[in-house]
């Protein structure tokens, strides 16, 4: 229960040490897209890949041989997704959500709200984190893409704003 033999031991400290770094070489020549957190389609690839490590590693029914495979399949396939999606807005439109206000210039967007899964305390608490102590001070709190929450200050600052992509109420 607590220990098979030295040989496993080696096993998995070889094939660890070898998938780990295979992992590494993967990425390297991937980009730093592939480790992304911008939606959700790279969380699940980032996902994967932490799963097939840990099954390279723990079982011998998978040769290294087999997992290294498994991350190229990944990697070349998040690559490929991340390229169209780059040229093609129909691809982008699949995989990509686009940011919506949750609250904006005083007003929360209900709607947006309810079908995002989004109470008005998580907007609150995303507030607090910012240092924020009145919504007075807000000018708007969107949903990012990868499903986080921003919180805009207001300023009065001139320059582009971060806040012309970010589809309204009825986006």
């Amino acid at each position: 229960m607590f220990f098979d033999d030295w040989a496993t031991i080696g096993r998995t400290i070889l094939i660890g040490v070898l998938a780990y770094a295979g992992l590494v070489l993967f990425l390297r020549v991937s980009g730093k897209r592939t480790l992304s957190k911008m939606n959700a389609f790279d969380l699940v690839v980032t996902v994967a890949l932490g799963s097939t490590l840990a099954t390279i590693l723990l079982s011998k029914d998978v040769a290294l041989a087999e997992g290294l495979t498994a991350f190229f399949i990944l990697i070349a396939l998040q690559y490929f997704i991340a390229f169209f999606s780059v040229r093609s807005g129909r691809v982008s439109n699949m995989i990509k959500s686009n940011p919506q206000f949750l609250y904006r210039e005083g007003c929360y967007f209900y709607d947006v709200m309810k079908r995002k899964r989004v109470l008005k305390v998580e907007i609150l608490q995303a507030a607090r984190s910012n240092g924020i102590r009145s919504m007075g001070q807000v000018e708007a709190v969107v949903l990012e893409t990868d499903g986080s929450i921003s919180v805009i200050q207001k300023t009065d600052q001139a320059g582009e704003s971060t806040l012309e992509n970010v589809k309204d109420r009825k986006g």
